[in-house]
């Protein structure tokens, strides 16, 4: 049987994990971890002083920005126009670049582990998932996507290799999201929204539009070439896209 070495921490307000199959280093899982907490150092809104934090100030100007801030406002402009501006970081006058950050700082740990030398590993934060390679039983990883009624119960088991899944909803932070193009409130029929991608970053960042927009999510993400998606309403009612199917796991007895 493989070695699996997985260790969680809580970073971001969050649980993260990060596991790999027989790692070349057992150093790595430490040095992703260092990675998130410099990520959260500079990208939190909760730290007075962060960098986000003192752009939001006016202490910094965006002229005098890191090369890593830098490149989120490019990203986050790049969704923003994809999404006909139903991602937006932007709240209230403050940036708040997380629905982006977390994505695709899971996404550069990947980049990281795979350059390592890490064929088999997946990294995971507050149920958004980056799966590369096979799972211990040499098979593709498996992602449970959550009842919102009941999130101790996983309605549907996903089959994830080298691929990306983020869900966005309110079950469990409450109304959080608005709908950046009308500044109200999201749709409150929609409970979740999960999308599976070629990687969690834009899995991520699409979810969020697509949970923004409401009922109308779903056929963005049916829009969208390489990504499906699963959304669940209020009635307990389930509307994926054309291709989801194929990602479900089906037991057999």
């Amino acid at each position: 049987m493989p070695n699996l070495i997985s260790e969680t921490r809580l970073l971001w307000d969050m649980p993260i994990t990060v596991a790999i199959i027989d790692p070349p280093a057992s150093s790595l899982v430490s040095r992703v971890f260092a990675y998130f907490e410099y990520i959260d150092g500079k990208f939190s809104t909760f730290k007075p002083n962060s960098e986000i934090s003192l752009i939001n100030e006016g202490l910094l100007g965006i002229d005098e920005v890191s090369f890593d801030m830098h490149t989120v406002f490019v990203l986050a402009e790049e969704i923003r126009q994809k999404t006909d501006g139903y991602f937006n970081i932007v709240r209230g006058g403050k940036i708040d670049p997380l629905g982006l950050v977390k994505g695709w700082a899971l996404s550069n740990a990947a980049d990281m582990l795979h350059e390592a030398g890490c064929e088999n590993f997946y990294v995971e934060a507050g149920g958004d998932f980056q799966a590369v390679g096979l799972n211990t039983e040499n098979v593709p990883w498996r992602v449970g996507i959550r009842n919102p009624f009941n999130i101790d119960e996983i309605v549907k088991v996903l089959i994830i290799c080298d691929q990306g899944v983020a869900t966005s909803g309110t079950y469990i932070r409450g109304q959080h999201i608005n709908n950046p193009v009308t500044g109200e409130p999201t749709d409150s029929e929609v409970l979740s929204i999960t999308v599976i991608g070629p990687d969690v970053y834009e899995a991520d960042c699409y979810a969020t539009a697509a949970f923004a927009m409401g009922r109308q999510g779903i056929a963005f993400i049916e829009s969208l070439e390489e990504f499906e998606g699963y959304l669940i309403d209020r009635s307990k009612h389930a509307t994926f896209t054309s291709g989801f199917e194929s990602y479900v796991a089906h037991e057999t007895h």
